[in-house]
């Protein structure tokens, strides 16, 4: 059964929505014959996506409304919420997508550090604290996504910066469930959107042509959609590689360094090679 805010006439706004998984949900919403609302930081790709979303949307461009928009801005996001309001009435559905994977090292320059933290993780907080109190006023099913990774569960070596964010966007969407289903009267719901390996601008990294490996942002939209249908808060998605089975193994070694007082990042240590390969194999 299709989730009661998933539906013709209701209000979806995706941050990130110009491309990628932020631009597949809105083309799913827009042919479901929801308003759709796509927030980014490029004009260009803004229009691109605009044009895209009209002609999947049976009322045409009526439904479409792009802002430009960088999410680090509390401001700036304010402004989208009010512009929202005024054109469709409310939100129905909020999904804090928008993020950036710029390469920050440990030791690197500290503004790579603040501005990824300010996108990925202010971002989807400054999104949530601005959208959700009218949504929740509003008495109707609604959702907020907040799109996360599976980097910020296992937070393997070697972008330290990007799985910090990811990290907090876990924790804080996890707290923000648990606020939402303790508020009186509140059928708004959180959900954690934890994506496999999608071939996207962000991981393309110069290839033009989709790793065997790879979903699509399509392919992980219709997975997000089975799954909130399902009432899951971890949509946690595989991709052509790593089924779920293989992801939940490593997620309980993750934690297992914790229980069991390993090294961490134990399954990146010489010393637990064999021990987490015979665990993987277990399972």
């Amino acid at each position: 059964m299709a989730h009661p805010a998933l539906a013709e006439g209701n209000v979806a706004v995706i941050t990130g929505g110009a491309s990628g998984i932020g631009l597949a949900a809105a083309m799913r919403f827009a042919t479901l014959g929801m308003k759709v609302c796509i927030a980014d930081i490029g004009a260009d790709s803004l229009k691109a996506a605009e044009a895209k979303l009209a002609s999947a949307s049976p009322a045409g461009g009526a439904n479409v409304m792009i802002s430009r928009v960088d999410v680090s801005s509390r401001d700036e996001l304010t402004a989208l919420e009010a512009a929202v309001q005024t054109r469709f009435g409310g939100t129905d559905i909020l999904m804090n997508n928008a993020g950036i994977s710029p390469g920050a090292k440990m030791f690197g320059p500290p503004e790579n550090w603040q501005r990824l933290l300010a996108v990925n993780l202010w971002g989807v907080i400054h999104g949530t604290q601005v959208f959700a109190p009218h949504m929740i006023e509003r008495g109707r099913p609604g959702l907020i996504v907040n799109t996360g990774s599976k980097q910020g569960i296992t937070t393997p070596p070697g972008e330290p910066a990007y799985n910090v964010s990811k990290a907090g966007v876990k924790a804080f969407t996890e707290a923000l469930q648990h606020e939402l289903r303790n508020t009186e009267g509140c059928l708004v719901t959180a959900h954690l959107l934890i994506p496999g390996h999608v071939f996207t601008g962000l991981t393309a990294r110069g290839r033009t042509e989709k790793p065997p490996g790879a979903w699509t942002p399509e392919q992980t939209v219709d997975f997000m959609i089975r799954s909130l249908e399902a009432g899951d808060f971890y949509i946690l998605c595989p991709d052509n590689d790593v089924p779920r089975s293989l992801d939940e193994r490593r997620m309980l070694w993750a934690i297992g360094d914790i229980v069991d007082n390993r090294p961490a990042l134990s399954r990146w240590h010489p010393d637990y090679a064999d021990a987490f390969a015979a665990f993987v194999k277990k399972g």
